[in-house]
């Protein structure tokens, strides 16, 4: 974790820091996610703490707090790629073919020959089966 990450979360910290002791506890953060339209139970905040506490003090401090938030977006990021994947798999196999890529494609505006889309696939079918997974998919969006 850079410096900029913690800076980029460090207003939302002391917003939840109600007492300001540079820690949240677990009744601040159920506040907070209450406060913002959330719904928390103390247990379940009890358990988001303790799973993230780096000093075992059952609080968070600035560090843990920017890993709650961080591990938040990477969940978003997964739904969206999965969103993503459902979108040109289409057929439910689970698998994008050249097909169905083609087929999106076309959807989208960006039409291309079959065998450009084959080409596609290819680059990324890192097993050879002439199919993209769900993890292939994710190696090709990031590259």
């Amino acid at each position: 974790m850079n410096k900029f990450d913690v800076n980029r979360y460090e207003g939302v910290f002391h917003y939840f820091d109600e007492n300001r002791d540079g820690k949240i506890s677990p009744s601040e953060l159920q506040a907070c996610v209450m406060r913002i339209g959330g719904e928390l139970l103390l247990e379940e905040s009890e358990a988001v703490t303790e799973s993230l506490d780096s000093d075992g003090d059952g609080m968070l401090e600035l560090e843990d707090f920017v890993g709650l938030m961080e591990a938040e977006g990477e969940e978003e990021k997964m739904r969206d790629m999965k969103q993503a994947f459902g979108m040109y798999e289409m057929d439910g196999s689970g698998f994008i073919t050249a097909k169905s890529l083609k087929r999106m494609l076309s959807r989208l505006g960006m039409s291309r020959p079959m065998d450009e889309c084959s080409i596609m696939i290819t680059r990324f079918d890192l097993n050879g089966d002439g199919m993209l997974s769900f993890d292939e998919f994710c190696i090709m969006m990031h590259n």
